[in-house]
Order: structure tokens, then sequence, then C-alpha cells
């Protein structure tokens, strides 16, 4: 079975650090582009950072650069969301994706945010992040 695992969600305290992972079964991550979005309550998917599938060129959302820090590690078929300083309205579901199709991290954040996350090829099932005192 194909399908992407996520792992790492909490509660946590404002200020505070949280490392997502997500996971790949059935098939290897070597060749996707692999990115997180996150969902918050009544509003639309947006990508928060996502990782090239050749270079390794990463891309981050204004709203997380200098705190959030994504990376792979091929031989675990497993991509990580290092997030620090973490704000109280960072508070969502957080999601990884996958597509082969995609050549460059910035393509697939800013492009599959909102409504267009549907066409991206895999997902997972998302992990909460609570950001909360």
């Amino acid at each position: 079975q194909l399908q992407l695992v996520e792992s790492g969600g909490g509660l946590v305290q404002p200020g505070g650090s949280l490392r997502l992972s997500c996971a790949a079964s059935g098939f290897t991550l070597d060749y996707y582009a692999i990115g997180w979005f996150r969902q918050a309550p009544g509003k639309e998917r947006e990508g928060v950072s996502c990782i090239s599938p050749y270079d390794g060129s990463t891309y981050y959302a204004d709203s997380v650069k200098g705190r959030f820090t994504i990376s792979r590690d091929n031989a675990k078929n497993t991509v990580y969301l290092q997030m620090n300083s973490l704000k109280p309205e960072e508070t969502a579901v957080y999601y990884c994706a996958a597509d082969r199709g995609i050549n460059t991290g910035r393509t697939m954040c800013v492009t599959y945010g909102g409504a267009m996350y549907r066409h991206l090829e895999r997902w997972g099932q998302g992990t909460l992040v609570t950001v909360s005192s």
C-alpha cells in the first residue's frame, strides 16, 4: 500500500518547538517533491515548506522563514519539518504531500496551496499541532 504517514504533532506552548516526520511506505521519495502544508479551521490549506526532489532546494512561506527547517533523509524515506518559536496562530493540521511531476519546492508550495492542493499526487492523513499555553 502506497502511503505517507505524518507524526510528531501535539500540544506545545508558544515559543516551543516540534519536529514533524513524514514517512513513505510502498514507494521511494527519492524522485518526489515533498511539501508540508497546513490547514487551520475555516482557512484554506497553505504551503508551509517544500523541498525539491533532485537538488534539495527548499522553499519557505514568509511567515515561517528563519523558524522552520525542512529536510529529507532518503535512506530513511522520510522528510522532516523542524518548527521552532511556534505561535498560537500556527495551530493547524499539518499535512505532507508528495508529487513526482514537480521539480521545485517553490512550485509545489506556491501553486498547490488553496483549492489546488487536490491536484497533488499523494497526501498523508495529517497531524494536529496545537500551540497554546
